[in-house]
């Protein structure tokens, strides 16, 4: 089966067609409805187990808090949900208990981002099902979450450049627009051609819902142009689209960052490091780093760049025994 270039949130065998989601198999076309929270709780009668069920559950919270959620988070709870109804396959909602939830934190534990995510999706599944009367409690307080670790890495100008080197010509002109605005990759993939300003590109964060203008400077302005020509006449609501049009999809962005990366021979390198660079390169260079991430308080701004920098310092002076040693 050929992977999905589009509404990768959807579970397989699940398609959105003419404005209603279908649950294809065999040739077979079931409607599932045209609201996705209806079609997913009906998916999972379908598909997953009886009404009543868990993952029925997770499927119809999920298709509650969607429109809600910017794309990314979408995709990343999509990722989420399928990882959790398939672990609580034989449980109805009274029967998880918060042990049962801590079994899941331990059984994560080697991927502490995920068993976090499942946490956290885990805990806003049980307080609509406390809105809704299916349980008295919410099994997830009092678990506390993974520790994670912190990420300190920065990439330097050479590594940087050489994963250019291997990047096509789209990833290109996407590392240099998140270089060049400091922005989160969801907010320069989402770049509309009306957000081009006479001052700057403008930018409502989708995380924070943050505005502001990243100023022109040459590379950017450079950067923007080279993005108008990458499909010639071929014009578009967003600056960066793929030969029909639309706006790139982030997994496959980040699938070609990887591919460079490994061509490259760079290593630990994420795409999200791009918005890391840039910060701390901002800062080092004497600009206001903070107004470029959108930070409600320099204190969040100075601990996310400080665990990219490394300082320099001096030890004591030789003195008298600069002479004997």
């Amino acid at each position: 089966m050929r992977p999905r270039e589009k509404n990768k949130h959807l579970p397989r065998c699940v398609y959105l067609r003419h404005g209603a989601y279908w649950y294809v198999k065999g040739g077979k076309w079931i409607r599932l409805g045209s609201n996705l929270s209806v079609a997913l709780a009906e998916y999972a009668r379908l598909i997953e187990t009886p009404r009543g069920s868990m993952p029925e559950l997770i499927w119809k919270v999920l298709g509650e808090v969607k429109p809600r959620l910017a794309a990314n988070t979408v995709t990343q709870y999509t990722i989420t949900a399928r990882k959790l109804a398939k672990i609580l396959a034989e449980f109805r909602p009274e029967d998880v208990k918060p042990k049962h939830v801590a079994r899941i934190k331990v059984q994560l534990s080697d991927t502490p981002n995920m068993a976090n995510r499942c946490l956290s999706f885990l805990r806003v599944v049980f307080q609509h099902a406390l809105e809704w009367q299916l349980v008295d409690s919410n099994p997830c307080i009092g678990v506390k979450r993974c520790v994670e670790r912190k990420r300190g890495r920065y990439l330097t100008d050479d590594e940087l450049a050489a994963i250019r080197a291997k990047a096509g010509p789209r990833l290109k002109v996407i590392i240099d627009l998140a270089y060049g605005t400091g922005q989160r990759i969801s907010d320069v993939l989402g770049i509309r051609r009306a957000d081009l300003t006479d001052a700057g590109i403008e930018f409502v964060q989708r995380k924070t819902g943050t505005k502001l203008t990243v100023g022109w400077s040459a590379g950017l302005r450079r950067a923007v142009d080279d993005a108008r020509r990458l499909y010639g006449n071929l014009r578009a609501f967003t600056l960066l689209h793929n030969r029909r049009g639309k706006a790139p999809d982030y997994r496959t962005v980040r699938d070609q960052w990887t591919k460079a990366c490994k061509a490259a021979r760079v290593r630990d390198a994420h795409l999200h490091d791009l918005r890391a660079k840039s910060l701390t390169d901002t800062k080092r260079q004497g600009n206001d780093a903070q107004a470029l991430a959108g930070h409600a308080s320099p204190a969040m701004t100075a601990r996310y760049i400080r665990l990219r920098e490394s300082p320099v310092v001096s030890g004591p002076s030789f003195g008298q025994l600069g002479d004997t040693v």
